[in-house]
């Protein structure tokens, strides 16, 4: 994953710190997450870079030959979505495979004997105080975007995100109109209990599927079952395609004695996973 142009990113020196490897050993698998290159041609690391490495760490000390721990890494790499959030994951390896964790769901590329588990927000917890001496630096650079800004928020998420909502804020003094900045804005201040904060980023975002969607869950949580119906609905006009949209309207549909219309929410959501 590239590091964000704006985040200095991890050094060698901090990856070896994290996660208990030589020096020697992070340059090495330094090719196994495509790690990107400083202006110095140094190796600079983002922290799913970091996640990707522990996973392999783990893998080699269950004596797991490379070519496997490449596949696996590799395969791991490319399952996770964009934008998921790391720290509600648990990473661990079944044999020679890596497993997942996603809070009630398991989703493996393979499978095979569990061998070792780690909760991602361990590592986060780890990588902190790094990460915070990443957004000082990336506060003294010049000429940064409100794309860039967004970039060091995504990237200081899981282990500083109280400087991510810094950085999400710079990218929005600079592109009021930023609806990725709105968005991840509003779900950390809506995970803090900030429900006002957040619900005006949501609606800043009116064209966006994805804030519709959080908007009508914090208008649930905030009591405004009505409106949150109004917001799910919206959500699904921008993209049909959004299962829980559906899921969250059948239930909200119930709650308000609509049963026509959440059975119509519940077939749409069962036509879209099964």
């Amino acid at each position: 994953m590239a590091v964000a142009s704006g985040v200095p990113g991890y050094t060698v020196r901090d990856v070896a710190k994290l996660l208990a490897l030589s020096p020697a050993q992070v340059r090495g698998w330094a090719g196994l997450v495509d790690a990107e290159r400083g202006p110095r041609g140094e190796y600079r690391f983002s922290f799913q870079d970091l996640v990707l490495l522990r996973a392999a760490k783990h893998l080699a000390a269950g004596r797991v030959p490379k070519r496997r721990i490449r596949a696996a890494i590799r395969q791991l790499r490319d399952s996770l979505p964009e934008g998921r959030e790391l720290s509600e994951l648990e990473i661990g390896a079944e044999g020679e495979r890596v497993v997942v964790h996603d809070g009630s769901k398991r989703w493996n590329p393979e499978s095979g004997q569990l061998h070792f588990n780690f909760e991602v927000a361990e590592l986060a917890r780890k990588a902190a105080p790094m990460a915070r001496r990443q957004a000082r630096e990336a506060r003294d650079r010049e000429g940064l975007t409100a794309d860039d800004w967004y970039a060091v928020g995504c990237e200081l998420e899981e282990p500083a995100p109280a400087e991510a909502r810094g950085a999400y804020r710079r990218a929005l003094e600079l592109d009021p109109d930023h609806a990725d900045a709105h968005v991840n804005l509003g779900r950390l201040l809506h995970e803090a209990g900030e429900l006002d904060a957040a619900e005006s980023h949501y609606r800043a975002a009116p064209e966006d599927p994805t804030a519709l969607f959080n908007l009508g869950v914090v208008l649930e949580d905030r009591g405004r079952l009505q409106e949150a119906r109004e917001a799910y609905n919206a959500a699904l006009r921008r993209d049909a395609g959004n299962a829980d949209a559906h899921y969250n309207a059948a239930r909200l549909c119930e709650r308000l004695g609509d049963r026509a219309a959440a059975l119509a929410h519940w077939n749409g959501y069962r036509r879209l996973t099964q």
